[in-house]
């Protein structure tokens, strides 16, 4: 499975492990919210992940520095309280779900793996193109195009399931799987180091999280920058 350390890909994880033994992936990219890959880490032991692999695409940032504003060293702002357009926003990174998930299709297939899971969503997401739901399926399409398995009629399914929930339900999901979301980041543009990290809690990714776990009837564990922020609408 595809583990980020933010709060869905964690909740995926907790999720396949009731299920699955669970090989989780992650990357670096040269992402600017990197701190994340700490919490992957504690969490892929904490949810009893048979192995954990971080593949290290720092090329990639080089390479995608001006297109998005999740690449550290980008001149694009990750956009802020106020700062919302329409269309897909400057934090989308380019083809990233394709290519982690081609990466995990080759290793989902070297070690006869039955599925990969992702925790993309449609619903609460902010309108990047590799979260939707055709994708996802047309995705699934090719590796069975792809891959020695399907041609031989056992393809590797793609497993999305909190593609059609809002995030308090997400959240909600996960508590009763006994997540620890104190030690998930999903702040596009946090400050401090793992694991002292801090949610600028003005994001849109800060928003969505802070209302899903006020929607949940949940203490939101994220620990902000500063007082102020946390408390904005």
């Amino acid at each position: 499975m595809l583990l980020s350390g933010g709060l869905d890909s964690t909740t995926v994880l907790a999720a396949a492990a009731t299920k699955r033994r669970v090989f989780a992936l992650s990357f670096r990219y040269g992402q600017r919210h990197a701190a994340e890959l700490g919490c992957a880490a504690r969490q892929a032991t904490r949810l009893g992940a048979v192995a954990h692999e971080t593949v290290d695409l720092g090329h990639l940032g080089r390479l995608l520095v001006g297109a998005s504003a999740l690449i550290e060293g980008s001149a694009l702002a990750v956009p802020k309280l106020g700062d919302a357009s329409d269309g897909i926003p400057p934090t989308y990174v380019p083809a990233r779900n394709a290519l982690f998930l081609a990466y995990a299709l080759a290793w989902a297939e070297a070690i006869d793996a039955v599925d990969i899971w992702i925790g993309t969503n449609a619903l609460d997401y902010s309108g990047y193109p590799d979260c939707r739901p055709e994708f996802i399926t047309a995705f699934a399409q090719m590796a069975a195009l792809a891959t020695r398995r399907g041609v031989e009629g056992r393809p590797i399914a793609i497993a999305a399931p909190l593609s059609e929930l809002r995030k308090h339900e997400i959240i909600t999901l996960g508590h009763s799987l006994g997540v620890d979301y104190a030690d998930t980041i999903s702040c596009y543009d946090p400050a401090g180091t793992d694991p002292d990290v801090r949610a600028c809690g003005a994001c849109d990714s800060c928003r969505l999280r802070r209302e899903g776990f006020t929607l949940a009837a949940l203490a939101d564990p994220t620990r902000y920058a500063s007082s102020t922020q946390a408390k904005r609408p």
